[in-house]
Parts: C-alpha cells; structure tokens; sequence
C-alpha cells in the first residue's frame, strides 16, 4: 500500500532534526533578535514614562507658579495702593513743611520791613528835629540881628515851641 506521506524512519528523523534545528533556530533568533527588540522597546516604552513623568512635573510646577504670580498680580494691586498712599502721606508732608517754612520766611521779612520802617520813623524825626534847630537858629539870627531884646526873643522860641508841640522834642 502506498501511502500519503511515506511515513518512514528517514522522514520521522528528518522531522525530529528539522524540529530541533527550528528550536535551536528560535533560541538564536530569542537570543540575537528577539531579547534585543524587547530591550530596546523596554527602552523606549521607560523613556516614554519618563518623558510622561516630567512632563506631569513641568505641567504641576507651571500650575504652582501661574497660582504664585496670579497672586503676585492681585496683591500688585494693593502694594500699588499704598505706595500711592506713602507717596501722597510724603507730598503732604512735604507741602506742610513748604508752607511752614513760607510763614516762617514772611514772619522774618515782615519784622525786617517793621525794623525799617522803625528806623525810617527815627531817621524823619532826627532830620526834622535838625530841620527845627535850623529854623531855631535861623530865627534866634535874625532876631539877635533885628535887636530885639531878651523878652520878644523867649517870646518867639516859646511860640516856635508850641507850634510844634513838646511831643517832637520828645521822640
């Protein structure tokens, strides 16, 4: 009878060979191929997780740092607030002392002019104190010039006086 497969020694030990060179084929190709493209997709797949990982720490540190300067931002406000406050505190103050120091100045020009014009008062009265001697003197001249006698001449000094009054004598 013949058979299909013509199955004999030789083909059941071909097979047997055939079967171990495949095995020993397979362990190579594990060994030489296969362990390198899993170490290298190893490779890829832990420096994806890394990649992952950093990326979720970069995202968590920009999350933190846009809350930091949002409340930088809001409390920018404030602190420009009262910088304005201090500055118009320091502009007020500073007004106070300009003025002070203006009714100071006029206090001081104010006694200086009344000096002056203190001085100027004394310096008329003196010239028309002199101005009087003068006249005095004129007249006692022309009097001691016209002979007349001791009685007319107090007589007009007397008269001169009082017309001028004791009060100029007196300043």
């Amino acid at each position: 009878m013949q058979r299909i497969f013509n199955l004999d020694p030789q083909l059941l030990q071909d097979a047997i060979i055939l079967a171990v060179n495949i095995f020993i084929l397979f362990l190579l190709g594990s060994y030489l191929l296969f362990n390198p493209v899993r170490n290298l997709l190893k490779k890829r797949q832990d420096n994806v997780a890394a990649e992952i990982e950093s990326a979720r720490k970069s995202k968590e540190e920009a999350d933190a740092l846009k809350a930091q300067y949002d409340e930088k931002l809001k409390n920018a406000d404030t602190a420009a607030d009262q910088i304005l406050a201090d500055a118009r505190k320091k502009a007020l103050q500073k007004e106070a002392e300009v003025i002070s120091e203006a009714k100071e100045e006029a206090g001081r020009i104010i006694k200086r002019a009344d000096n002056e014009i203190e001085l100027e008062k004394k310096k008329a009265a003196d010239d028309m104190k002199k101005e009087m001697i003068a006249v005095a003197t004129m007249m006692a001249g022309k009097v001691v010039s016209a002979s007349i006698d001791t009685d007319i001449q107090e007589s007009l000094v007397d008269e001169t006086l009082n017309e001028m009054g004791d009060n100029t004598w007196r300043n």
